[in-house]
C-alpha cells in the first residue's frame, strides 16, 4: 500500500511532536470521512520504563490519543498552519479487547460520522494483526 503522509507530512499538519507524536504513517483516506494509519510500537519508548518493568504495555489512553492524532489529520489537513489545532471534547464507549506490546504495529482507523462547525465525532478502531485492540467514538473541537 502506498504511503499518503510518512512522518514529515504529518508534523507539517498536526502539532505534536516526540515524545507525544502517536501516528508514523498514514496508508489510506477516502475523501472526506475516512483515513488509515499506523504506529509501530518500540521498546525503545521511554513509557516502558515504567508501564510495567518486565511487562510492558502500551497504555491505553495513548491508543485513544493515536486514533485522535489519525482524527486530526483527516480534519486539519486542509486548514491553514496557523489554524491547525483541536482539542478532545468526549470520549464515549471506549473498549480495551487485546494488550498492545514492543513489537506489534497498531493499525489505526477513524471515520467521521458527525462534523457541526467546529465540532467533530468520530469512530476509532485500533488493531494488531487483524484483532481489535481498541474501539471508542472520539469527539473534538477546533480551536478557536
Amino acid at each position: 500500500m502506498e504511503e499518503l503522509f510518512g512522518i514529515e507530512q504529518i508534523r507539517e499538519i498536526i502539532p505534536h511532536r516526540y515524545p507525544f507524536l502517536l501516528v508514523d504513517r498514514v496508508v489510506e483516506i477516502i475523501e472526506p470521512d475516512f483515513i488509515r494509519g499506523y504506529k509501530n510500537i518500540s521498546i525503545n519508548e521511554a513509557l516502558f520504563q515504567g508501564h510495567f518493568p518486565g511487562n510492558p504495555v502500551f497504555p491505553g489512553v495513548l491508543i485513544l490519543e493515536a486514533l485522535a492524532q489519525l482524527g486530526a489529520v483527516l480534519m486539519l489537513r486542509e486548514f491553514p498552519k496557523e489554524k491547525r489545532m483541536a482539542y478532545f471534547t468526549g470520549i464515549d464507549k471506549a473498549k480495551f479487547r487485546r494488550v498492545v506490546i514492543p513489537g506489534d504495529r497498531l493499525d489505526l482507523e477513524m471515520k467521521l460520522v458527525r462534523k457541526r462547525g467546529i465540532f467533530a465525532q468520530m469512530e476509532g478502531k485500533a488493531m494488531v494483526d487483524g484483532e481489535v485492540a481498541a474501539t471508542a467514538i472520539l469527539s473534538s473541537a477546533l480551536a478557536q
